[in-house]
């Protein structure tokens, strides 16, 4: 418990100091949400991950998950690095860089409303984007705090507030660079932490072998005889469900606001072939070890929950490692707890700057070339820039409070909230973000359309009693977006082609 404690307070403490030494670069609104628009490839690419992977894919997805499909599951954390990082950077990462930067755009939000022309879609991405990212916080909060139950034997609650509080306390300090910095110490951590953690655990079933040949013996879901071999197999018992899940953990990430914030921030273009390679080689070793792991969770007794009788799923990465020497267990709550605050701030700071500069501080925005009204003193100036970072300050408390009265009474599984969140926001936000990179006939209507779709399509499922799986209907609510907005843009009103021309007049230069 010494080693414990002494680790996790070291830890902490690191976090906090990084917050005061960045302070300084966290007065504008651009040093505060964007760190400047000038953080390198390491730092970006290390901000990337450690916000992708948190408690609710250590937790909550490896235990649930590999459970589900077996050693298949690794394949989740595959198509995570090809997909949701790999192709997440070369797809999006130099075209946001540039056409984000020439339209002065800081958030997603800011981005629909100028280059569709319309600050009414402006306003609902900002709250689709504010309401949907509180399940996901909730979760994240709630897959740390059972990590810690395990690791200190400290009631769950206890766990949630502390962490809350202590992600605000950084965050609120000093930012994007602060959070970028501190992702950067926390991905260390999570890369040593779950080479470790899978070599341990290997160890104590004799070995790679012979873990992977107790799988095989394991009989599948509903049957009675031994020797199934199905949890051990290249596609698991359910290769269709576990498409799926690829799909929404991985596409996923192009839609998202805080992920897709990364890009506006990288310094210039040649960062972002550096980050690219990066960004890869971390999901590829932190995802797909993570579900690697998940994999051997039927060899542990499973913890079932007295109130509904049901295997709790959360509780199964837990109960591999609570047999794990000392050491080895501090390194774990390390590595969780590095996973989850990285991953939270990044929420809270999308989700306040969001709400700041999207609903209470809306500036009239032109496109470059055109006269704005006014003058840039008073636009820009320096007691309202000021103004604008003590309201997302505050809306940093706002949003922690929200999500932790959540977290202290949360749904069933972490998987639910994050198939709630990831569904409603990539669903609405993927397609017309992607298209409107790259294709000038994108609409303003089939923007709206886009947001219908994927907010009604998973809040009616919801309100149904899920139906169709969440995770499912993430994933087709991501996928859908795109013939939605294909197809309401041949047949609605184009957006003048002056307009178009100027603003993808970046990618000239």
């Amino acid at each position: 418990m010494i080693i414990k404690v002494t680790l996790t307070i070291i830890f902490l403490a690191v976090m906090i100091g990084v917050g005061v030494y960045s302070r300084k670069q966290a007065r504008s609104v651009d040093g505060f949400v964007l760190g400047g628009r000038a953080v390198g490839p390491w730092l970006t690419a290390f901000a990337f991950g450690t916000s992708y992977f948190s408690a609710v894919v250590f937790v909550g997805y490896a235990g649930q998950f590999g459970w589900k499909y077996g050693l298949s599951s690794a394949w989740i954390g595959i198509g995570n690095a090809i997909i949701g990082s790999l192709l997440a950077w070369i797809i999006l990462g130099r075209r946001t860089k540039l056409m984000t930067q020439h339209i002065e755009s800081r958030t997603m939000p800011d981005f629909f409303g100028t280059r569709f022309s319309d600050q009414g879609l402006r306003v609902a991405a900002s709250i689709i984007a504010f309401v949907f990212l509180i399940p996901y916080t909730a979760g994240v909060y709630s897959g740390i705090s059972r990590l810690f139950e395990m690791g200190f034997d400290i009631p769950y609650e206890y766990c949630v507030i502390i962490m809350s509080i202590l992600t605000a306390v950084y965050v609120i300090i000093g930012g994007y660079k602060a959070t970028a910095m501190n992702d950067f110490i926390q991905g260390i951590i999570m890369l040593f932490g779950i080479v470790a953690v899978i070599a341990a655990v290997l160890n104590a079933q004799g070995g790679l072998t012979a873990a992977v040949a107790k799988l095989a013996e394991l009989p599948a879901d509903g049957a009675t005889e031994p020797g199934s071999g199905m949890f051990a197999t290249w596609l698991g018992p359910d290769p269709w469900g576990l498409l799926g899940v690829v799909i929404l953990t991985s596409l996923g990430t192009m839609g998202l606001p805080q992920m897709v914030g990364k890009f506006y921030s990288i310094t210039d273009e040649s960062a972002i072939k550096r980050g690219t390679v990066i960004s890869t080689i971390f999901a590829f070793i932190v995802a797909g070890g993570c579900y690697f792991l998940g994999g051997f969770g039927r060899l542990y007794d499973p913890v079932i929950n007295e109130a509904t009788g049901k295997i709790a799923f959360d509780s199964i990465v837990p109960a591999m490692l609570v047999t794990l020497p000392d050491a080895l267990i501090a390194l774990v709550v390390l590595l969780v707890l590095s996973a989850s605050m990285s991953t939270l701030a990044s929420l809270v700071l999308t989700s306040s700057s969001t709400m700041t500069l999207d609903l209470i501080y809306r500036d009239k925005k032109s496109l470059p070339g055109e006269v704005e009204e006014g003058t840039i003193d008073d636009i820009v100036s320096e007691k309202i820039e000021r103004r604008k970072v003590v309201v997302m300050r505050v809306l940093i408390m706002f949003f922690i409070v929200i999500s932790l009265l959540i977290a202290l009474n949360p749904p069933t599984f972490i998987a639910q909230l994050m198939g709630i969140s990831w569904g409603a926001l990539a669903g609405a936000f993927l397609a017309p973000f992607m298209l409107g990179l790259y294709w000038r006939g994108v609409t303003t209507a089939s923007v709206w359309a886009c947001f219908v779709w994927g907010v009604g399509f998973t809040v009616i499922n919801m309100l149904l009693g899920n139906p169709v799986n969440p995770i499912n209907c993430g994933a087709i609510a991501m996928v859908g977006g795109f013939p939605v907005v294909f197809l309401v843009s041949l047949l609605t009103k184009k957006l003048p082609k002056q307009t178009v021309d100027s603003i993808f007049a970046c990618y000239n230069k």
